[in-house]
This record gives structure tokens, sequence and C-alpha cells, in this order.
């Protein structure tokens, strides 16, 4: 049986996305949208709580399409308040229309978000080699840099602890434990990486 990250309980919501998605690389301006909503969404809650709802975000929030996330209406957020698909918390639900606005933005001025967020990694995925989950960081000054300079530009929901984790998911770092079965396979999936021991 494969070895898995301590984290990774046995649910099969849990499994899949620690096989096939964490610590993957991601560089579509949809998907990091996306990661960038829920694990706003995410804060003060368990990811699991999240994740099994990722559906119904998707479903309310347009498929993750931050243009039109962007034109939400008051009235559109008063309709996603009343969704029990979601997590019903307005700050949260107002910190995704103004994010998504954010998001056009640093689009505009970056060519694709995905060109500004990773610049912050010079490109290429941090790879860790942490042997117990003591020694993960809950944030990074890397992750203090990407928080500070996020909420200069108004983005909400993103600070240091959300931006590392929003680090994790895309592959902007490996976490995975030198244990387990998927750090080497993550590492293989970018030809060029930075290390830090």
């Amino acid at each position: 049986m494969a070895e898995r990250c301590a984290w990774v309980t046995a649910d099969p919501d849990y499994v899949a996305y620690h096989d096939e998605q964490w610590g993957v690389p991601v560089h579509d301006d949809r998907a990091l949208f996306e990661m960038l909503i829920l694990e706003g969404a995410q804060a003060g809650l368990s990811w699991i709580t999240v994740l099994r709802k990722r559906a119904a975000y998707r479903e309310a929030f347009a498929g993750f399409d931050p243009a039109r996330v962007a034109r939400f209406t008051p009235a559109r957020v008063e309709k996603l308040l009343a969704d029990p698909g979601i997590v019903r918390n307005r700050l949260k639900v107002e910190s995704a229309v103004n994010n998504a606005r954010r998001f056009l933005e640093v689009q505009r001025e970056h060519g694709s978000f995905d060109a500004y967020l990773w610049r912050f990694v010079g490109g290429a995925p941090v790879v860790n080699a942490f042997r117990a989950p003591a020694e993960i960081p809950a944030k990074t000054a890397v992750s203090d840099a990407l928080s500070k300079d996020l909420v200069r530009r108004g983005f909400k929901f993103v600070g240091s602890t959300i931006c590392y984790a929003l680090m994790q998911a895309t592959g902007m770092v490996n976490d995975h434990l030198v244990s387990c079965f998927r750090y080497r396979q993550v590492n293989q999936m970018t030809p060029t990486k930075q290390s830090r021991r």
C-alpha cells in the first residue's frame, strides 16, 4: 500500500485530492482562481469541508470564471448566501467577488495571474525535503511577501497562511513528505526546480 502524507485520511475525497492534485504545478489562470477562492473559503474550517463543497462552488461561482464572478451583483451575492452548498459567510462570498475584480487587474498588468504568482518562486517549484509533518511550516517568507503584495492590491482573505496553502495546493512548493509516494512523482513533473533543505 502506498505511503501518503500524514494529513491524508481514509476519506476518498481527501485521497483523490492528495494523489491527483496537491502539489502539482498549476499554470491555468482559471484553476488558480479556483484555488484562491477555495483557500480563502477554508479559513477557520477544515479543508475537507471545502473539498466536499467544491462541486457546489463551481456551480455557484460560474465555473470559477473570474470575468463572470467579477460581474456578480449584490443581488447575486444574496442568492449565494442562501446556497447551502457553499460556505455561507458574507465576508468570504463578498471577498470572492472582490478578488475576481482584483484578479482581472493582475491579469491586465502581468499578462496572466500565472505569470504574476509564479514570479514569487522564480518560476519554478520550491522542492522541500520534509520527513515529518512538524517540519512543514504554516507560512514562509515567500508567502509573507505574496500576502503583503496581494493585500496591497486589494485582495481579501489572503493572509500568509492562506497564501502558503495556495502555494502548496498549486505546486509552487512540493511539501509532500519524502516518504510519500507522490514526492518523487511531483518532482518529475517539472524539469527545473529549486531546492531548499
